[in-house]
């Protein structure tokens, strides 16, 4: 069964719109869980627009699901990662000023880099996982880190989606065919929703999480966050 990770992020950018603990962070984790949900995802960044990395450190006694940290392996963010130790951490090639991932990783250039930083993660006890595309020579590269999992950057699938164009799947099918091929598992997360979230997980083979942040949260201003929640997990089945 695919798993729902639910990514705060924009419950902290709320918070700190207006300065104080409303909403509170914690507690919006904690009834996240309640409703069903099987981890929490945060990407704290560097100038800690959202959420801070004193949230992650908070989260850790919170979190009793799976907890998911993501973000650019800068000597900061690891630091945190090694501090916190969460059960997955997900690597994300930001640039510092990005609103929002936009990229997935070139694991051919980035490949020495990538198995240092995996190696650290793992031997600390901390599944890795690693966003990126559907190249399949990307994916093939990923392997040869060590990661535990990928993460598929799922963008262009759901703005074609959106326009009706289903065939959009196929790259993200073959790629996931590909990295069970390899002894990888696969996560996917990117502008998935309620919308798409059903036709995605039938198509992708042994999809193990899925994390929803932005999607989410925007759809329960309108139907609330328990039945999003809830809503999620039912066509995840």
């Amino acid at each position: 069964m695919t798993k729902l990770s639910v990514n705060i992020n924009k419950i902290a950018t709320l918070r700190n719109s207006r300065g104080g603990n409303v909403p509170n962070l914690l507690k919006v984790a904690r009834d996240i869980q309640e409703f069903g949900g099987e981890g929490i995802t945060v990407h704290p960044r560097p100038d800690e627009r959202h959420i801070k990395y004193q949230d992650a450190r908070d989260l850790k006694d919170v979190v009793i699901t799976e907890y998911n940290i993501e973000g650019n392996p800068v000597k900061s963010f690891m630091d945190l990662v090694l501090e916190v130790k969460p059960t997955q951490v997900t690597l994300v090639p930001d640039a510092v000023d990005a609103i929002t991932s936009n990229a997935g990783w070139d694991t051919i250039t980035h490949q020495k880099f990538l198995q240092e930083v995996i190696q650290e993660f793992q031997q600390n006890g901390i599944r890795t996982s690693i966003f990126i595309g559907t190249d399949l020579k990307l994916i093939e590269a990923a392997a040869k880190t060590g990661t535990d999992r990928i993460e598929l950057y799922t963008e262009h699938f759901a703005s074609e989606f959106e326009k009706g164009n289903k065939e959009a799947v196929k790259p993200y099918t073959d790629s996931a065919i590909l990295a069970n091929s390899l002894g990888l598992d696969i996560n996917a997360g990117h502008d998935l929703s309620l919308d798409n979230i059903k036709f995605f997980k039938e198509n992708i083979p042994n999809l193990a999480e899925v994390s929803i942040g932005h999607a989410l949260i925007a759809e329960s201003l309108y139907l609330g966050l328990e039945n999003v929640v809830n809503m999620y997990l039912h066509r995840l089945k």
